[in-house]
Order: structure tokens, then sequence, then C-alpha cells
């Protein structure tokens, strides 16, 4: 069910549904502002009724079915309020380290991409309140576009791993993240209200500042407005053993609104606008100024930076209990606007600057209808993405060379993606639930203007793909307290190609470029699940195992030819294999204040693929940027009067050495025999001095640990400390 605040909901419903962080604010009265500082306002271990309850009560929004996490057929993983504040990350991506699943890849300190299942960049969505948050330009492989969503601006995640392409269509392949943007607690309050928040964060190792300003005003009941301003400036990283990476740092400033309106008794209107700039982010491992590790190579680009501008905006109109037939419905009309700008300067001193410009409208139509035994959830939604590129290439005296047919995609370009699924939760009896699902994908692809790479002149394109994908899940119930469940599923899910699979022109790994490719179909993948899951006021615990069949992969292969003194590299649909592991992760209450949690993440793949564009010859290896084995255990405190709130944890990573032909050649980001395992342990605590005063301090990296997270291109800050505070009126 797709939740949100109207006049129909109490208060209770309000606050478990928002994760307790309104539950929050009531007591402590303004809403919390910076993510990363990690506030002793949660009710961690104390009052334990009310915390299990909310939890129990949380419901999964992503599924689109009125399911708790401990119900849903999925392994989901959430982190709202409080506890997504604890993770002391400076960005959304730090945020999901330490997840199930998980690992982080950063290719520079501002561009982070999360591997979810063993695949990352177009093959892991995310939504913004339900709204497609992926682009037609997204890239294979790790990219910097999660790290454009300001965490700040977001009240926390769901993460719901694995396939979802009968809700969400194509790209949902290793999970979904869902993301929920923080409103005004207009509901929780009576008659005209105003409060606000000034908080402020500093990390030494990462030479970082980061200041957050909230302003939260309404009417109780009727109307609510949230405002954020972030500003931050991002130091150059202080590493272990390696010292200070030189070109690290860079600016970000954000900037979010959301309007909140009771239209009627059963009508409830939102308006959003979020916005984001990022200036001169360096993709350091390319260029001289990179540092070795673990033997890794320095590039020799003299220049290498990009410049990001994004924004969305979205108005929501909600109705709840319009008739018998129709439980709810929601109408959403989104646009979405994308800059890039990227320069690169080679060894040779000639210079090139390259841009894409993507606005991408959206039209999401979702109802549910309760009938019987049956929760029926079911809708359309279309988006259009128009993309314009270009690119001018420059001698080493300044001077225009080139004035090239197109930039880093193809120019003048749309790109269409419509949708029609349905979704049935049958209560089969009063243990047994099944989840039965499908939709159908209609994906058009029409570009302007590309680089022939035979030719070399502007040739155009256009192909359309259709695509239906269903699903089955279930759970059940051990016994009737509801304690162990047992659920499993076998879904579909696609990716259909998109503007820059069909017509990238550009630096693709260490030494590689990428031309475009016109004959591709959509890839296509089967995902068999099987999982546990237990709650009670004692502990909560859930595993599972899934095996991934892949299909129609496609894959970066090479020509044969060199083009720009770079080896050519064209998409193909070249690979077929599998993708399986394990996850389990729990939580246990030891005594009254003290708790401990954990997870431990296993996975294996492989593709089998062509060697070249040109050959019918195959290789059997593994899957790009295996996540290797990794392990995250925390011990946490919170005193009886929760004025003071502790927390020591670690993350063991074991040596990523199950490498594919490509990761061994991306020399820049990738040892040699793989990236070096490592173990980091952190001490977090924090201390409410009163309603309006909040202060917290971290050490990380305590052991001083010199690591890089698997295929990245810069090393992570060694030891130091995070100090953050925040007044509130």
């Amino acid at each position: 069910m797709r939740l949100s605040v109207n006049s129909k909901l109490d208060r209770d419903k309000f606050i478990d549904m928002s994760g307790g962080v309104n539950y929050l604010d009531r007591r402590f009265k303004p809403t919390w502002l910076l993510y990363a500082l990690a506030l002793p306002l949660a009710d961690m271990q104390g009052e334990d009724e009310e915390v299990y309850e909310t939890l129990e009560a949380t419901v999964v929004e992503a599924i689109k079915v009125e399911l708790s996490e401990e119900d849903a057929p999925y392994s989901t993983y959430s982190l709202r309020g409080a506890d997504f504040e604890k993770t002391l990350g400076k960005n959304l991506v730090e945020s999901m380290e330490g997840q199930p699943g998980v690992s982080i890849q950063k290719t520079a300190n501002g561009q982070g991409s999360p591997y979810i299942r063993g695949f990352t960049g177009y093959r892991t969505l995310a939504t913004i309140d339900g709204i497609r948050y992926n682009n037609s330009v997204y890239r294979d492989g790790p990219n910097e576009y999660f790290s454009l969503i300001d965490s700040q601006s977001i009240n926390g995640f769901e993460l719901i791993q694995g396939p979802g392409s009968v809700l969400y269509g194509s790209d949902a392949i290793g999970g979904t993240l869902n993301l929920q943007t923080k409103q005004s607690d207009y509901m929780l309050e009576d008659g005209y209200y105003a409060h606000g928040s000034q908080g402020y964060r500093y990390a030494t190792a990462e030479n970082s500042q980061i200041s957050r300003t909230e302003v939260s005003v309404g009417e109780g009941g009727k109307w609510g407005l949230q405002l954020g301003y972030s500003l931050k400036n991002f130091g150059d990283v202080e590493a272990a053993e390696i010292g200070r990476q030189s070109k690290t740092g860079y600016d970000e400033q954000s900037w979010d609104a959301r309007l909140d309106m009771v239209l009627g008794q059963n009508w409830t209107m939102t308006l959003v606008h979020q916005g984001l700039t990022q200036d001169d982010v360096w993709r350091t491992h390319s260029t001289i100024y990179a540092k070795s590790f673990a033997g890794s190579e320095v590039g020799t680009d003299l220049r290498r930076l990009k410049d990001q501008q994004r924004s969305l905006s979205y108005v929501r109109l909600l109705g709840e209990d319009l008739n018998s037939l129709l439980d709810q419905v929601s109408l959403t009309f989104s646009y979405q606007a994308w800059d890039e700008d990227g320069e690169r300067q080679r060894s040779n001193k000639n210079r090139l600057n390259e841009y894409f410009d993507s606005r991408m409208f959206g039209v999401d139509l979702e109802m549910l209808s309760s009938f019987d035994q049956h929760s029926l959830s079911y809708g359309v939604d279309f988006y259009r993405d128009n993309v314009d590129s270009g690119r001018v290439d420059y001698n080493a005296d300044g001077s225009v060379s080139a004035v090239r047919i197109q930039g880093p995609v193809g120019d003048d370009s749309t790109y269409d993606l419509l949708g029609v699924y349905a979704q049935d939760l049958i209560e089969i009896n009063s243990r047994t639930d099944v989840i039965l699902g499908g939709r159908y994908t209609y994906a058009r692809a029409s570009i302007g203007r590309y680089e022939d790479p035979t030719t070399g002149q502007p040739a155009s394109y256009k192909d359309s793909w259709h695509n239906f994908v269903a699903s089955v899940r279930g759970v059940y119930d051990f016994d009737d307290s509801g304690v162990w469940k047992a659920w499993g599923g076998l879904s579909q899910s696609f990716r259909a190609p998109n503007i820059a699979d069909l017509s990238r022109y550009g630096g693709s790994r260490s030494d590689e470029i990428e031309i475009a490719a016109t004959n591709l179909k959509p890839e296509k993948f089967l995902t068999g699940e099987i999982g546990v899951k237990a709650a009670n006021q004692k502990y909560q615990l859930t595993a599972s195992y899934y095996y991934t069949f892949i299909d129609d992969y496609i894959t970066s292969t090479r020509t044969g030819n060199v083009r720009e003194g770079l080896d050519e590299v064209t998409k193909r649909n070249s690979a077929e294999g599998f993708v399986h592991g394990i996850e389990i992760a729990g939580n246990y209450e030891i005594s009254e204040g003290w708790s401990m949690l954990g997870n431990i993440t296993w996975l294996d793949g492989e593709l089998e693929s062509f060697e070249d564009s040109n050959s019918s010859q195959t290789a059997t290896e593994p899957i790009s940027r295996l996540m290797p084995l990794t392990l995250n255990a925390a011990v946490r405190w919170t005193s009886g009067d929760d004025k003071f709130w502790a927390e020591l944890g670690c993350l063991v990573a074991g040596k990523a050495d199950k490498l594919s032909s490509r990761d061994k050649e991306d020399t820049q980001r990738i040892s040699p025999g793989g990236t070096p395992g490592y173990t980091l342990v952190h001490l977090r605590g924090g201390y409410r001095v009163n309603d309006h005063l909040a202060l917290t301090l971290g050490l990380e990296n305590i052991l001083d640990e010199a690591y890089r997270t698997h295929g990245s291109g810069s090393n992570e800050p060694g030891v130091g400390a995070v100090f953050a505070a925040r007044a509130s009126f």
C-alpha cells in the first residue's frame, strides 16, 4: 500500500509508518536534520513494548501491499529516523554501508555506487517517494548517480533485495531502494506551529564540514511545509599509510521543500521540490594525482572532473476510502532535470569538454482495492526522458580542435518507458499469504545523432522492445504467535537497453573507450529465493538464500581496435550466468538498555561470455567486482533516561580476489591479485543536553586501517573523529 499522511490516518498510525522519527519529534519538538548527526534521541531499547510494536507495525511501502517487514515475503532492510542518522556517513551511499548484501564502490570521494546482490549501476533501481529516479543515461557498472541524492533531505530508506520488475519495471534487478522525503509533522500538531533546527558536522579525516538548516511550519491537521538547505565542503581525504589524497575534495549544496495539504475528508495533496549541485568532483584514480595502494597504478590524465546538477519536482493527489471498489488511488506527475558537465585532459595536453542534459517527465497512477481475502494493487506508469549531449575537443594551446557529433551519449534522443502492472495479495488462511503479480512493459529509444563507429559520420537510430514479467511469492507462519515465518518466491526481472547502452561514446575502464551498439535486446533474469524470519520482544532474525539466472546479459566486449590510444569496446548481449548468495541478519536485546546486532553476507557468481565482439569463443569467469565475505557487528547501549547512547561496531571484509579479466586489467582501481581485506572499528556516542541541544562524537577507523572498498579509485579515511551538534527551537 502506498501510504501518505491525510485526515483519515490517526496519530498512532502516522507515528508507526514513519518508522519512529515522528515519535521522536513529538517528544523533542523540532524535526531532525542531519542524518549524519548521530543524535541520542532514539528509544533504542527503552520502553521495549512501544519500540517493538512500532517495528511490527512498520509497513514496507515499496512492495505496494500492506505488510510489515516481518510478514513480507522479501528480504527487506530499512533505516529510518534516528537509526538512519547513526550511520554517520556523509552521503546516501555511505549510509547504506553495512546493509546485508550491499557493498560500496567509490570511483571518487564524491562518486559512490552500491552493489546490491552483485549488481550495480543501471541494474539497481532507486525511487524517491515511489517515483523512478533512474533515467536513460544511467551507465553500466558503478557510477556516481546515487551520490546525487541529498541524504539530509530524506527520512530514511527501504531496501528491497532482489527483483522488483513486476512493480517497477526495467532496472529493478539487484534491488530497489525506496527513499522517503522529509515532511512536516502537521498531523501531530495542534493549531498553527513553527519550529526548526540548525546542525553542524565536522569530520577530521574527511576534512569535511556540513551545515543543515530546517524549518517546519503549518496548521495542525490541515497543512504542513518542510524546508531544508544543506551546504557541504569536503576537503582532501587523509588516508592511513598513504596520507593526503590530492583532488579528492569537492563542494556540494542542496535544497528541498515539501508541502502536504488536506483537501477534504478523503483527499490530500503533496508538492515536493529538491535540487542539488556538485562542483569539481575529480575522478582522481585516472590522474597523476592518484596514489598507489597495494600495487595499483597511478593514472596519466592531467585533469578529469565533473560538475553535476539535479532536481526533482512532483505533485501527488492521494484519495482513500473512495467507494466500495476503490480503497486508495494515487496520481503523481513528476519532472526530473539532470545536467552533467565533464572535463578531461590527457597527458598529450589535449583537452575535451562533454555534457549531457536529461529532462524526464513521469506519470504514475496507482490503485488499491480489497475484497474477500484479496488485496489488489494495480496501476500504470509512463516516463519520457529527453536527452541532449555534446562534446568539444581542444588543442594544447586552447584552440578548438573539433566539435563532435555527440557527447557521452547520443544527442537529441528520447526514451520512453510504459508499464501496466497488477499484484494480488491473497490470504489463503490465517497462516499463509501468497502474492501474485505481473507487468507488461513497452520501451522505446530514439537517438537523433550519434557517431557511427564505422564511418565516423552522424547517424540516427530507433528501436522498441516489449516485455512481460511475473512473480509468485508466499509467506507461512509456523505458529499462532507469529514469531517464526518461512517465505519464498520465484520472480522474473529484466532491463531494456537504454540510451547509454545504445549510443555511449567515451572513456570506460582504465584503458578502454566505448562506442555505440545498436543491436541489443533486453536482459532477462529469473530469481528463486527462500528464507526464514523471526521476531519477538527480545530478538529479530532473518536469513535467506537466493539464486539468480542471467540471460542475454549486456557486457562491454573488445572490438580489437584502438581508438584515441585506448582499447575500443562495445556493448553486446554476450553473456549468461548466475549469482547466488546467503544473507543473515539479526539483533538481540541483552538486557535493558543493551543490545547487539549484526549481519553476514556471502555471494558468488559467474558469467560465460564471448571473448570479444568478433569471436564465437566463450570464457567463464567471476562476475566483475564480486563482493567478498563481509561481516558487520555492533553492541549498543542507551541510558535509562535516554540522554546518553553509545555504540561499538566493526566491519570485516575479506580479500576480494575473485576477479574477472576486466577487473585484472582495471589496474588503477584494483590492486594486483585483488583488493586487500580490512577490519574497521568505530566508537560512537551522543548526549542530549536538553530538548534543544544534542551533541555527538564518533571515532572512526580506530585501527587506522589503510583500505579501499573493492573497485574504488581512492582510499577511505584513516583514523579520525566526527563531531556533530544540533540546536533546535
